[in-house]
């Protein structure tokens, strides 16, 4: 498995084009004798293992996607693809479901349905939204489902289990003022739509300082800003275009940010005589862990781990699509220890690597989630 991980991070695919992957992960549950769906989420793969007369019925969910950026580290099985790289372990992620997929069609210690869901394009392409577009939940019915996710700065042989939320709503909103161009030697001539912006981005920030409760976290980011050209100095342009996120963990607060980013977009072109544009896209909901599903992963991870886990673990503000799963049937999500945090540990960092070092832990889990919940 080891050997496997390595192999999938030298040949990391973006979201809805892992073809490789897929078909190395439907090859290996086919060899243990687990009943395979190919193409959901045109490349998301589902194996299906049914023991006993059991009637609960489980679904366990690995990412398998890429991201589309350089690995600058050196390592003997470095990414071979440019501009491409496993950079926040979703190849430790698929190792660790298959070893347990192939562990659990050998020992069948259980009864029941256990369906292992590798899912496509997690990095906010909407994998998850995609496999249940097409009939996940009708093909594949469950009664829970459960995710995992390394976490740099634990130990690989140690996890984090919390019930209620564990990452944050992820949305994008994008800005558009549309004023009146001008020579830049008489901005009285036009309506300055660069000023505007430059006002709507100073304020942005008050809508998590002064209008969110400071009870409930929040984020908005500009992260994208576009206007003018470097070759045309004494141009004032007509048009800014600024884009970022939005993030938050409850329904109320993910509403709130849509209205609060609008409001003042509004208000900052009124003010300057402009007209504006604005959009809100919602991507992904926030996950929040059901009390009794993540007290049944706690389990799992005890007896994994054999060590006290972790359970007051802070939530993250990044976002994962398994909350698409999560919020169809009870679900719970947990982090899995990936080492230290340091030497380009960190998620989305061009040094990342997955820990090895974890897979048998989370294998464990996998495997000891499956027994429990299928006694």
């Amino acid at each position: 498995m080891i050997a496997l991980r390595r192999d999938l991070h030298a040949h990391p695919e973006l979201g809805f084009e892992e073809v490789r992957t897929s078909a190395i992960v439907a090859e290996q549950l086919e060899q243990a004798g687990i009943a395979v769906h190919r193409g959901l989420g045109k490349t998301g793969v589902v194996g299906t293992l049914k023991v006993g007369n059991g009637t609960r019925r489980i679904a366990l969910r690995a990412d398998m996607d890429a991201l589309a950026m350089p690995e600058l580290a050196e390592r003997e099985y470095g990414s071979t693809v440019p501009n491409t790289m496993h950079a926040c372990g979703h190849d430790g992620h698929t190792v660790m479901l298959l070893a347990a997929a192939r562990h659990l069609a050998r020992t069948r210690n259980f009864s029941g349905t256990v369906h292992f869901v590798f899912q496509p394009a997690e990095e906010g392409r909407g994998g998850a939204k995609a496999m249940i577009d097409e009939g996940f939940f009708e093909l594949f019915p469950v009664d829970a489902a459960y995710g995992l996710h390394n976490m740099p700065g634990l130990a690989t042989d140690e996890m984090a289990v919390v019930a209620g939320p564990q990452l944050a709503s992820s949305d994008s909103w994008e800005v558009v003022f549309r004023g009146i161009g001008t020579h830049g030697a008489k901005p009285h001539l036009g309506r300055d739509a660069v000023t505007a912006a430059g006002q709507f981005l100073l304020a942005l920030h008050t809508i998590v300082a002064r209008r969110v409760d400071p009870l409930q976290p929040a984020v908005v980011s500009a992260c994208a800003v576009s206007a003018g050209d470097f070759k045309a100095l004494n141009v004032i342009p007509d048009e800014v275009r600024i884009g970022g996120t939005a993030r938050a963990y409850s329904a109320d607060v993910r509403d709130q940010l849509e209205d609060e980013i609008g409001r003042l977009a509004r208000g900052v072109a009124a003010t300057f005589g402009i007209e504006v544009e604005y959009e809100f896209l919602r991507r992904i909901p926030p996950v929040v862990n059901d009390v009794d599903a993540t007290r049944r992963a706690l389990a799992a991870a005890r007896a994994a781990s054999g060590k006290a886990v972790v359970t007051d673990f802070p939530p993250s503000t990044a976002g994962d699509d398994f909350a698409f799963f999560g919020s169809v049937v009870p679900g719970a999500y947990v982090w899995l220890g990936n080492g230290p945090a340091v030497d380009g540990a960190l998620h989305h960092n061009s040094r990342y690597d997955f820990n090895d070092d974890a897979i048998v832990t989370g294998a464990r889990y996998w495997t000891a989630l499956v027994e429990q919940e299928l006694r």
